[in-house]
C-alpha cells in the first residue's frame, strides 16, 4: 500500500523556521569573512560599546536565509494553503522587507542621509499599502475600534507605523544581540498569535523571521562576532510591522487591533519617549544620542549581558499579555512565568546596580 504524506499548515510553518534558522548559522561566517575582506566594519567611537572593527553587514545572512525559506516553502506549495486574498498581501510584505533591506544594506555601504533614508522608506512602504498592507482599523480611546475607510487617512497611518517600527527596531540595535534577540521573541508571540487566529499568511513570515533572527543570535550575542547593521534591522522591523498589520490588525476587534502594539511595545515606547525628550530639548528627533534605555541601564553600571536580557525579559513579559488579548488557552500561566522571570531579572539588575553605586 502506498502512502503519500501529506504537510499540515502547521508543517509548513516549522520548515520555514528550521530551514530560516541554519541557513543563517551556515551563512553568517561567510558573510562575517566576506565583510571583513572588503573592509565593512564598524568601528568604535565614543557612543558604541564595542571596542575593535566588528563587521556590519549581517543583515545579508539574515535576508538571505529569510527569503529563501520563504522560496522553498512556496516550491513545497505551503503558499497554496493560503486564502487567495492573502496573496498580494504576503507579497506586499515579502517584497517591501527586500526593498527596506536594500535601503539599509546601501546606507551600511553609503552611509546615506536620514532625510534621504525617510523619502524613500514612505515611497516603499506605500508600496506596501497599495498590495493591501494597510491598516484599516484604529482603536481610540473613549471612542473603540474606529475603521478607517478613507485611504488619505489610511495611507499616512500605514506609512507611520511601517517606517516607525523599522526605525524603532534599528534604534534599540546599541548591544550585542538585542535587535536579534528583541525581534525573535517578537516574532515568535506573532507566530503562536497569527496561528491561533488563523492567519497563516502572517505566521509563514513570522516562523521564518523567527528561525533567522534566534540563529543569529549565536554569532550576534555578547561578545558579537558580527552586526547585522541597518540592512538586517530594516529587513526585520518591517517584517514584524508587515505581520502585525497583515495577521493581527485586520480583525475588526479592539482586542486583535492592539496586539502589535501590545507585542512590540518595548522598541514603541523606547522611541516614543526618546523623540519627546530631543523634541521637548529643541533638538532634532533623528539626532543620535544615548537616551534609549540600554544606555541609561549601562550608565547605571549594569553589564551588557544584563542589559540586554532585562529588554529580553521586558519583551517577553508584554509578548505574554498578548496571548490573553488574543484568548489563547491558558494565556495567564505564560504571564504568570513571564512576570516571574522579569522580576527576576530586575532583582539581578537592581542588585548590580547597588553594587556598582556602592
Amino acid at each position: 500500500m502506498n502512502y503519500e504524506f501529506a504537510p499540515t499548515q502547521e508543517t509548513y510553518h516549522l520548515v520555514a523556521f528550521l530551514v530560516s534558522m541554519n541557513l543563517v548559522l551556515w551563512s553568517t561566517p561567510i558573510v562575517k569573512t566576506i565583510g571583513f575582506k572588503s573592509g565593512y566594519v564598524d568601528k568604535p567611537d565614543p557612543r558604541k560599546v564595542h571596542r575593535k572593527p566588528i563587521v556590519r553587514i549581517g543583515g545579508v545572512a539574515i535576508f538571505a536565509a529569510v527569503t529563501c525559506s520563504l522560496l522553498i516553502v512556496w516550491w513545497m506549495g505551503g503558499f497554496g494553503i493560503l486564502p487567495p486574498d492573502q496573496d498580494a498581501e504576503i507579497w506586499g510584505v515579502t517584497i517591501g522587507a527586500c526593498l527596506f533591506f536594500l535601503i539599509g544594506f546601501a546606507d551600511d555601504l553609503f552611509s546615506l542621509s536620514a532625510g534621504f533614508r525617510l523619502i524613500v522608506q514612505s515611497v516603499v512602504s506605500s508600496f506596501a499599502w497599495w498590495q493591501g498592507v494597510r491598516i484599516d482599523f484604529l482603536t481610540i480611546p473613549f471612542f473603540g475600534l474606529v475603521q478607517i475607510d478613507q485611504w488619505w487617512l489610511s495611507l499616512p497611518i500605514t506609512i507611520i507605523w511601517l517606517v516607525g517600527m523599522v526605525n524603532a527596531i534599528n534604534w534599540i540595535d546599541g548591544l550585542d544581540g538585542l535587535a536579534a534577540g528583541v525581534c525573535g521573541i517578537a516574532a515568535v508571540v506573532m507566530l503562536i498569535v497569527s496561528l491561533f487566529m488563523n492567519q497563516p499568511a502572517a505566521a509563514l513570515i513570522a516562523a521564518a523571521l523567527a528561525g533567522g533572527a534566534l540563529g543569529f543570535l549565536r554569532y550576534n550575542f555578547n561578545p558579537a562576532q558580527i552586526f547585522m547593521g541597518d540592512g538586517g534591522a530594516y529587513f526585520m522591523g518591517f517584517l514584524l510591522a508587515g505581520v502585525g498589520v497583515i495577521g493581527l490588525a485586520k480583525t475588526a476587534a479592539v482586542t486583535a487591533v492592539v496586539l502589535p502594539y501590545i507585542i512590540l511595545a518595548v522598541p514603541i515606547v523606547d522611541m516614543s519617549i526618546v523623540i519627546l525628550s530631543r523634541v521637548i530639548q529643541g533638538k532634532s528627533p533623528f539626532l543620535a544620542d544615548k537616551r534609549h534605555l540600554h544606555h541609561r541601564l549601562l550608565d547605571a553600571g549594569i553589564s551588557q549581558r544584563l542589559t540586554v536580557l532585562f529588554i529580553y525579559s521586558l519583551t517577553l513579559w508584554v509578548g505574554s499579555f498578548a496571548l490573553i488579548f488574543s484568548g489563547f488557552p491558558s494565556g495567564g500561566v505564560y504571564v504568570i512565568g513571564a512576570t516571574i522571570l522579569l522580576i527576576y531579572i530586575s532583582w539581578q539588575v537592581w542588585r548590580n546596580r547597588r553594587v556598582k553605586s556602592e
